[in-house]
């Protein structure tokens, strides 16, 4: 295990900036335009489920090109998105569908982006080899350079209870940014590659997913320390990973076409296969009502599965070959990140006598 803890400070000053350490004066690039034409798709309700509630699908067209990877719901109702080939951040305002990008920097790459608990969008960044904070009120780009000098393929992050922001690098490592001493520490991951999909357990516990390695792992939050945990499937790819409110770990096994559980207090496994003939789950989020949504690269599809009923339901994606590489919501909404195709996607569940937003 080589840990490798380093102060930004130094770096952040060498970085173009605008007066400030590690800040840089944004590029903005906007789009206003009325609500875009989307097919929109009424589901049936199962008999399983009460008729109470509904699923609606909408599609939200991005600037061309961009290539939205991940998305991530934030205050006030908007919605953040990686726009990797481009090198931006974008904001869509999903009442009206307008959006605005900021410029990341120079070979910027973003690839997944949470919403902090400042209420401002955090990035990894591969192009850049930092993890990057966008000010939701001025634009304004903050980043935080690893201090590894080799590419590290960042992929996704996630906040503990503390507020330190975990991340993951699928060349081989996993590590954490303090926002408020401005200090990063990397360690190289037990498995090798592969590290990608994070979660934090609602304990404060941090988890994460290794595609090349098919295991998850659980990181010591004090030391820095991980775990490997196997699934009882070899070879099973476990991409992305997320907690439900119990502690329990969802896994979307990429190669095993499978859906994978793990109860930590039980230390034991489950896994489903998913529907159809040939599916391909990379996605994984778990609702506020602990329902799994995982999406399916080989149906073009959004799969939701009841833990309870162990049932699932299937909603099909209206444009072909959307490519949906993760998942994020709000209460009532699941949104999700059409790489291939510009569009964002959100399935609303509604409920009776509700209004549809």
């Amino acid at each position: 295990m080589v840990v490798r803890p380093f102060i930004l400070a130094g770096l952040v000053l060498m970085a173009a900036c605008s007066g400030e350490s590690g800040t840089a004066p944004p590029v903005a690039r906007s789009t206003e335009s009325p609500e875009p034409e989307v097919p929109t798709t009424e589901t049936p309700t199962p008999p399983d489920r009460p008729a109470r509630t509904r699923i609606r699908v909408r599609e939200f067209d991005v600037p061309g090109g961009s290539r939205p990877h991940d998305v991530a719901p934030g205050p006030n109702g908007v919605v953040w998105y990686t726009a990797q080939a481009t090198g931006d951040l974008g904001r869509l305002n999903p009442r009206t569908g307008a959006t605005h990008h900021v410029a990341l920097g120079q070979g910027s790459a973003p690839h997944g982006v949470i919403v902090g608990p400042d209420g401002a969008p955090w990035i990894t960044d591969g192009g850049l080899n930092a993890i990057v904070r966008v000010d939701p009120e001025t634009d304004r780009v903050t980043r935080y350079p690893l201090p590894t000098g080799g590419y590290a393929n960042l992929n996704t992050a996630t906040f503990d209870g503390d507020g330190i922001l975990w991340f993951t690098g699928q060349s081989g490592i996993y590590g954490r940014v303090d926002p408020h001493a401005k200090s990063t520490e990397v360690w190289e991951s037990p498995g090798g590659a592969g590290p990608y999909g994070i979660t934090t357990t609602p304990t404060g516990d941090v988890y994460y997913a290794s595609l090349a390695g098919n295991h998850i792992a659980r990181i010591g939050r004090q030391r820095g320390g991980s775990t490997v945990i196997e699934p009882p499937t070899e070879g099973q790819g476990a991409r992305r990973v997320w907690a439900d409110s119990r502690g329990r770990l969802w896994v979307s096994e990429w190669n095993a076409g499978r859906l994978g559980m793990y109860n930590p207090a039980t230390s034991r496994w489950r896994e489903w296969d998913l529907p159809g003939a040939n599916p391909q789950p990379y996605a994984v989020y778990v609702d506020e009502s602990d329902m799994v949504w995982l999406t399916d690269f080989g149906a073009n599809a959004i799969h939701r599965f009841d833990p309870d009923s162990e049932r699932w339901r299937t909603i099909q994606i209206p444009t072909p070959g959307a490519e949906v590489r993760q998942l994020l919501g709000r209460p009532g909404e699941v949104w999700g990140a059409e790489s291939s195709t510009d569009k964002l996607i959100v399935i609303r569940t509604i409920r009776a006598g509700s209004r549809v937003p």
